[in-house]
């Protein structure tokens, strides 16, 4: 579920003491079709918030009673997080730049404002937030529905997960998000960017697996023209592409070691250095890990620094498997088949009870995951009405109804079908499947892996699992 811009118009509170800076301010931003309140200074500012909430304020720096620099460390020791453009005279641009970098001032205008400049600052602060503001109201109202985000469960262990994102959110703290595959480790990092001041920033993931030891350090850092063989053009790394946002460093602990210790030092620095280049770039962006992987056990292996792992684990997630949180399955299996039908244009209402009980009676190795793909089969299959057991797979309901007789290991018949006792259970069934379709390619995983419709990971690590892992 993502957020959605307010059309309420933008509100703008103009802080100056020149009475005819102030009101010729008004009159062009009015003009706009803004919404707009002028104060005098500071002090006078804050009282005018109280009765209007504005999206942007547009301040002057030197003001008698209270200046703008005093209005701006009220407003953050308020905990406000309306968006501050200053105005300041020729000769001041450097107490400007001290009050943006203390103050977080949104942008700095200098005198004689230009209005193109001033209309397009007001833009981008309104839109920051606006979406702050949605972002907020997202979470009182979705927190208490079972939905954060795009994550879905209200059993016991689902409602702990979003309570620490609720709590974590706000802050800048690193985090560490574990949890077998499928959980929905990204979604957890997306939700905790929506509701975090950072809303309004991109968010950039990278899948640390996914990508060749050669290439992972231009992807994280960038590089330089001409910096290797390749290197036609400069390009911005993540870190760069993430400024005052959130980046997702997904399957940390496949990353080399080797690149480990160089995001160490930009994690503790906040300066990166494109490959090639000779200086630093500052950098502002919320860093949030994840794993599929016992990070202690990483540990151990030499998989996953440790100093590395104290930095990211400032704030720890564990994401429940499917297996110990059953209860969700009709809240998950009702927005999934939403979505499901928004991408394919179908009706499916629901499903029946009676394909529920086999969904219950199934382990989910793959976990949240898995099931959206049963689920994507089972709508195709159905196209409208219901899902039952019949749009199931292979291996949910055999053996679902009457005596189960002692399982029956599968067996390749002459025809190239898989023959499977009645009383197979799924597991045995899968296992047998998986290691039947190894053996028709002669051991050939990429083309069992193709077959089965499975990723080459998944197969080799349902063959570990089996204790049939082989060159």
């Amino acid at each position: 579920m993502g957020t959605t811009e307010s059309k309420s118009p933008t509100r703008v509170l103009i802080v100056d003491d020149e009475e005819n800076q102030r009101f010729g301010l008004q009159g062009m931003i009015s003009s706009w079709g803004l919404v707009t309140e002028t104060a005098a200074n500071g002090e006078e500012a804050l009282q005018k918030l109280t009765a209007f909430p504005a999206h942007v304020i547009l301040t002057d720096l030197m003001m008698p009673k209270m200046d703008g620099h005093e209005l701006l460390r009220r407003l953050n020791a308020q905990g406000s997080r309306v968006p501050a453009i200053v105005i300041t005279a020729f000769g001041n641009i450097e107490t400007a730049l001290q009050t943006m970098h203390e103050m977080g001032a949104f942008w700095f205008l200098e005198k004689p404002i230009q209005p193109q400049a001033l209309r397009f600052l007001i833009e981008r602060a309104s839109q920051q937030s606006k979406l702050t503001e949605e972002a907020e109201r997202l979470q009182r109202q979705l927190s208490y529905q079972g939905v954060l985000g795009e994550l879905v469960g209200g059993s016991h262990a689902m409602q702990q997960v979003f309570s620490l994102i609720r709590q974590v959110a706000p802050s800048k703290a690193a985090i560490l998000v574990t949890g077998e595959s499928g959980t929905g480790k990204e979604l957890v990092a997306r939700a905790v960017h929506q509701l975090s001041p950072r809303s309004a920033g991109p968010f950039v993931a990278i899948n640390c697996a996914a990508l060749p030891e050669t290439l992972m350090e231009s992807e994280l850092f960038g590089h330089e023209k001409g910096a290797f063989t390749g290197a036609v053009e400069r390009r911005a790394g993540c870190f760069e592409l993430a400024q005052n946002g959130t980046l997702l460093l997904d399957e940390l602990a496949e990353m080399p070691v080797g690149t480990q210790a160089k995001l160490l030092r930009v994690l503790e620095d906040q300066k990166v250095r494109r490959l090639g280049a000779k200086a630093e770039i500052a950098v502002d962006v919320r860093v949030i890990a994840a794993t599929n992987r016992d990070p202690q056990d990483a540990i151990a292996k030499g998989l996953l620094r440790e100093d590395l792992f104290y930095r990211l684990n400032v704030f720890g997630l564990q994401l429940p498997p499917l297996r110990q949180r059953l209860e969700d399955l009709p809240v998950l299996c009702e927005a999934i088949i939403g979505d499901l039908n928004r991408k394919h244009g179908l009706k499916i209402a629901g499903v029946e009870s009676s394909m529920l009980y086999h969904l219950q009676k199934h382990s989910w190795p793959g976990n949240v995951r898995e099931l959206r793909n049963v689920l994507e089969r089972a709508t195709i299959l159905a196209g409208s009405g219901s899902l039952g057991p019949q749009h199931l797979p292979m291996g949910f309901t055999g053996g679902a109804t009457g005596p189960s007789p002692m399982p029956v290991v599968a067996e390749q018949v002459d025809d190239g079908t898989v023959s499977l006792g009645v009383g197979t259970t799924v597991e045995q069934a899968e296992k047998s499947l998986i290691l039947l379709t190894l053996a028709s390619t002669k051991n050939n995983k990429t083309r069992a892996a193709e077959i089965l419709g499975i990723s080459l990971k998944t197969l080799f690590n349902k063959l570990k699992e089996y204790g049939s892992v082989s060159d």
